[in-house]
């Protein structure tokens, strides 16, 4: 059996020794244990399940426990549990602030843990540990197999294409993605759907039924990769429109949904202002659809938009935060799928799941408008060329090899 070892655990190890608290964020699932509990293991450490009665009970008196434990690594799993421990987590962190106290995992984002991340300001780093991404995947498989370095980019693009299709069609949760076969795969994520909208969304407060939480989410899956219209959907559930944008809102804090913002670019044209919605795992939007196979995705209309997301989350997983993602839509159908914004320049994104891609006209004049001078195109081939003055197709695994040494 292959372990894989994930990208996020270097930065984790170097927060750790900056910072009184790290607080690692993530959807359930997704590998946030794990990984804290193979860190802890190289420690001092004591690990906290919020979850366990057993752990709960030793915080009856957390004062008393926590002070007890200063010199120790202390990990809180599902922190958001027990949100009343900031405040004691600050107190105990201004009397020593040495770095590596707190380790906290939590299964939602910083604007849903506010009460932490406005409490703990200036003590706390927060790291977001996503599904598997396929440069893991890859990597580990070519040092563990075939003694090959991953850095070798022939032998990578070579293996890309077997291996980003099934992390495309089962998504990277661990527990999906390394299942015996897709139909195991496949009752897993039915599984995890069931149990999100039967236990999780009901501790956040929400108090809509499961039956329709997953018509929402249904209805999400079909409209996956479009601009929210929450007007639309609101009608199709027999609700308000606050009421829809609520659960949007709470599905993207509890990191399960995206929500792309439009570029605001002063250009002289009408640029819409609603954002793109995502299913962020690819998997889960195949489960809702109901497809269990490689060949039913192939065939299914939401396969270029499924392709989109999926790429779209493997860039987005590991750019710095300094950079911001957005997408470029006119009026007129001028359109970019991704545009990512660095301190002075702009680089362009396009995602198309075709063999011989080809660009429209309305990318080029968004190009243009906004004065854009590098873009890529990814798409499942494995070889790089170039499209027109600018414009480069690459594979995936190119294009993230090509952010991770900064050469964009």
């Amino acid at each position: 059996m292959i372990i894989y070892k994930r990208r996020l655990r270097e930065e984790l190890e170097r927060a750790l020794k900056s910072f009184p608290v790290v607080a690692l964020i993530g959807s359930r699932q997704v590998g946030k244990t794990t990984l804290a509990r193979k860190i802890a293991a190289k420690q001092n450490a004591v690990f906290l399940d919020l979850e366990r009665p057993s752990d709960l009970a030793k915080l009856d008196e957390p004062e008393l426990y926590l002070s007890e434990q200063k010199d120790n690594l202390v990990v809180l799993d599902e922190i958001q549990r027990k949100p009343e421990l900031f405040p004691l987590l600050r107190s105990l962190i201004d009397e020593d602030r040495r770095p590596g106290r707190f380790l906290i995992l939590g299964s939602a984002s910083p604007k849903l843990l506010r009460q932490g991340s406005e409490t703990l300001a200036g003590r706390i780093k927060f790291l977001e540990l996503s599904p598997f991404d396929i440069t893991e995947i890859i990597s580990e498989k070519e040092s563990k197999q075939n003694n090959i370095n991953y850095n070798s980019e022939i032998i990578s693009v070579k293996k890309e294409a077997d291996d980003l299709n099934e992390l495309w069609l089962r998504g990277g949760y661990p527990a999906s993605f390394l299942a015996d076969n897709h139909q195991t795969s496949f009752e897993w994520r039915e599984a995890f759907v069931a149990t999100f909208l039967e236990r999780d969304l009901p501790q956040w407060g929400f108090r809509v039924n499961a039956t329709q939480s997953r018509r929402f989410w249904t209805m999400l899956a079909h409209v996956h990769g479009q601009l929210w219209n929450a007007a639309t959907l609101a009608r199709s559930l027999g609700v308000s429109t606050p009421t829809v944008k609520h659960h949007l809102d709470l599905l993207t804090d509890m990191l399960i949904v995206r929500q792309l913002s439009p570029l605001h670019a002063n250009v002289r044209k009408r640029l819409v202002k609603s954002p793109k919605v995502y299913i962020r795992d690819s998997g889960l939007l195949h489960v809702l659809l109901g497809i269990q196979e490689y060949e039913s995705l192939w065939g299914h209309p939401v396969r270029g938009a499924s392709f989109e997301g999926y790429v779209l989350e493997q860039i987005l997983a590991r750019i710095p935060t300094h950079i911001q993602p957005s997408f470029f839509r006119s009026h007129s159908g001028d359109e970019l799928d991704l545009v990512l914004q660095f301190p002075n320049s702009f680089v362009a994104v396009e995602i198309k799941h075709t063999a011989s891609p080809k660009l429209s006209a309305g990318f080029h004049r968004a190009r243009k408008d906004l004065g854009i001078q590098k873009s890529y195109v990814i798409y499942p081939g494995t070889e790089t060329f170039t499209m027109s003055e600018g414009v480069q197709a690459m594979p995936l695994i190119s294009f993230l090899n090509m952010l991770d040494s900064q050469n964009i």
